[in-house]
C-alpha cells in the first residue's frame, strides 16, 4: 500500500484540520461539515495527479486545443453517515464519477470496549476494472474499511483502489495494509499516534458523524 500523508508539508490544509479538532469551532456543525468537504477537495486534487490521462481535442470558438484529460472510470463510495461531507468534497472535483454508499457501524455488546462492525445496507454500481475511491473520514481501527471492502467485492474487483481519510491512527493504517491489494493508495490528511480502549483516535476530534449531523440515540 502506498501512503500519502498530506500534512507532511505546510499548507492551508493544516488550518482546516485544526478547525476540525478545535472543540469550540466544532460547535458549528455547518463549518465542521464544510471543513471535511474542503479537505476532501484537497485530497481529490492530489489523488487526481495519479490517474490516467489521454490527449483529447477541445473545440473553442476560435480553434481547437489538445488537452490531457482523465479517462478513469471512477466510483466514489462513502461509509454512512460521517462519510457524506467527505464524499461531497470529492464529488465536487470528480463530478463525472459514479457513486456508491454503504452503512456500517460499531456494535458494542453489553456496552463494553470490544465491538464488531455491522454492515446493513449498500448500494453500488459494478466495480469490475474501475477505479474505486473509498471514503471514510476517520481511519481508527481499520475494521470498518476491511468489512466494507469485503461487501463491495460482490460487485466486482476494481482495477485500482484509493482510500481517502481525514484522520487516522498508526494502528489503523498498519492494520489495513494487508487487507487491500498491494497497489492500493491511501490518501490521508493526518495520522495520530494511538487509539483509546474503545478504539477511538487520540487526540482525534471526537465522533465525526455526531459533530456533522447531531448526536444519535
Amino acid at each position: 500500500m502506498q501512503i500519502h500523508t498530506l500534512d507532511d508539508s505546510n499548507s492551508l490544509l493544516n488550518k482546516f484540520i485544526a478547525e476540525l479538532r478545535d472543540q469550540n469551532i466544532q460547535k458549528d456543525a455547518m463549518r465542521f461539515r464544510r471543513n471535511i468537504e474542503r479537505i476532501g477537495e484537497v485530497l481529490a486534487y492530489e489523488l487526481s495527479k495519479t490517474l490516467h490521462y489521454e490527449l483529447k481535442n477541445v473545440t473553442t470558438p476560435l480553434g481547437v486545443k489538445e488537452i490531457n484529460l482523465p479517462v478513469d472510470e471512477l466510483v466514489l463510495c462513502s461509509i454512512l453517515r460521517a462519510g457524506l461531507p467527505l464524499h461531497h468534497g470529492l464529488l465536487n472535483y470528480f463530478d463525472h464519477a459514479e457513486n456508491a454508499f454503504i452503512s456500517a457501524y460499531r456494535h458494542h455488546p453489553n456496552e463494553g470496549d470490544d465491538f464488531e462492525v455491522i454492515v446493513k445496507y449498500w448500494a453500488s454500481p459494478a466495480l469490475e476494472n474501475k477505479t474505486l475511491i473509498l471514503c471514510d473520514p476517520m481511519l481508527a481501527t481499520g475494521r470498518t474499511l476491511e468489512n466494507t471492502f469485503e461487501v463491495l467485492k460482490k460487485h466486482g474487483m476494481p482495477r485500482q483502489i484509493h482510500i481517502v481519510s481525514v484522520i487516522g491512527s498508526k494502528e489503523g493504517v498498519e492494520y489495513i495494509k494487508d487487507k487491500f491489494p498491494e497497489n492500493t493508495h491511501l490518501w490521508i490528511a493526518t495520522i495520530d499516534e494511538k487509539l483509546n480502549s474503545r478504539g477511538y483516535i487520540i487526540p482525534g476530534l471526537g465522533d465525526a458523524g455526531d459533530l456533522a449531523y447531531g448526536v444519535k440515540l
